[in-house]
């Protein structure tokens, strides 16, 4: 079983995916607004959608007889958190390069 962090990188992996949330970036769109211009049929952005959905990545409602998707901030939210994990390790162990260099430059 995929944790949440693989099922949101293996959806973002795709570029179709990712174009559909750069579609839903501008703001909530049913599926024919987000297929507009695309080279993929209806049922194909639906199969994204999907697993973008399953990633709790975009968020869908009904409006009428048409469903309207969104993209979801609380799973924007936790990817983020998640990289910014990554990116704080990062920068911790910078800081820690940095300060013996700074040590070792001061006994030269």
């Amino acid at each position: 079983m995929l944790t949440y962090e693989e099922r949101v990188l293996d959806a973002l992996g795709d570029p179709t995916r990712r174009a559909v949330l750069t579609r839903l970036s501008g703001g909530e769109r049913s599926v024919a607004e987000i297929t507009e211009g695309m080279a993929v049929s209806r049922p194909a952005v639906s199969q994204h959608l999907k697993i973008l959905k399953a990633a709790r990545l975009v968020t869908v409602h009904a409006v009428g007889t048409r469903r309207v998707y969104a993209i979801d901030p609380r799973g924007i939210e936790s990817l983020r958190n998640w990289l910014d994990r990554f990116w704080n390790e990062a920068l911790t162990a910078f800081k820690e390069v940095a300060e013996r260099e700074a040590i070792r430059g001061k006994k030269s």
